[in-house]
């Protein structure tokens, strides 16, 4: 079913990487500007992300001996260094870059994007020792500048779009990109997010709902070779009975054998390895996808 399955390290079925969106409160600064500060429930929210369910998230992953992805504004990092401590306790795990307040990069100058980008990257570079190396569009908002802005700037991977069942190559005639894409069933505002604050009303699923999700998606990827990727936010999956569904989902992976467990930094070196040795050729797209506007083309 899928055509191009990478070679995965050690034999394995399928690759997993586990990330994270760790947004605390930015997200209720940055859609409500000035007024966030009369929101104490948005904003009470998103801060159990950073003091309660980021740390929570990194010990469970840890015992399990799973290393996770954490996408952090650079906002986010600065404002609470404890969270960012306790993604890097265990020293496998990676920092990726997430804007710096969450912005919408489709609604910022290109100059103005530049500028988010360089403010994040010296963040978490600072705070962690590492250049980060992958991003993610907040709310998945890329802009026309994004991806050259990235390629420009050294990143070696993005994992913002619903693009295809394994990585692939993104070309802008300047340099390349890997894309790590993800599929929109494993976003868990998807699954259980409905607030007005953030303008997002979805039916609520319960964790056994989300759980037969998630691993229904894992399954397939698995027979077929594919790279499985969650999109999960600590604020809403942190809590104890959504931790228990992907404790129980970590379980099932473990069980049934064959998986690489990886960060998307140590997915893309892979890729980069298997293209330099000639042993996979992933699918490339040209970027931008269209450079004249489609409705209104002469043909």
């Amino acid at each position: 079913m899928i055509k191009n399955p990478p070679p995965w390290p050690g034999g394995a079925r399928c690759a997993v990487a586990f990330s994270f969106d760790v947004d605390a409160d930015s997200v209720v600064h940055a859609a409500h500007g000035p007024a966030a500060i009369g929101m104490p429930h948005a904003l009470a929210h998103m801060r159990y992300d950073p003091f309660v369910a980021t740390p929570r998230l990194a010990a469970m992953f840890a015992e399990r001996e799973v290393p996770i992805t954490c996408f952090v504004p650079g906002w986010v990092a600065e404002t609470y260094p404890s969270a960012v401590e306790a993604i890097l306790e265990s020293g496998r795990n990676e920092l990726g870059h997430h804007g710096h307040f969450h912005e919408w990069p489709s609604s910022q100058s290109v100059e103005a994007e530049r500028e988010s980008l360089q403010r994040g990257t010296e963040v978490l570079t600072k705070l962690s020792g590492k250049r980060p190396r992958g991003y993610r569009a907040p709310y998945y908002g890329l802009s026309a500048a994004t991806y050259d802005l990235l390629i420009e700037m050294g990143f070696d991977y993005d994992s913002s779009l619903f693009a295809d069942d394994v990585p692939i190559l993104l070309d802008n005639g300047k340099g390349r990109l890997i894309e790590m894409p993800v599929p929109a069933s494993v976003d868990d505002y998807n699954q259980y997010v409905s607030s007005r604050a953030f303008d997002y009303l979805m039916k609520i699923s319960s964790p056994r709902q989300a759980l037969e999700v998630y691993q229904s998606e894992f399954d397939a990827l698995w027979e077929f070779g594919g790279l499985w990727i969650s999109v999960w936010h600590p604020a809403v999956s942190g809590r104890p009975a959504q931790a228990l569904a992907i404790r129980s989902l970590i379980d099932h992976m473990q069980a049934k054998g064959g998986v690489w467990f990886a960060t998307l930094g140590e997915i893309a070196d892979h890729v980069k390895g298997l293209i330099a040795a000639d042993k996979w050729r992933p699918r490339t797209e040209t970027i931008p996808f269209y450079s004249t506007p489609v409705l209104g083309r002469k043909t």
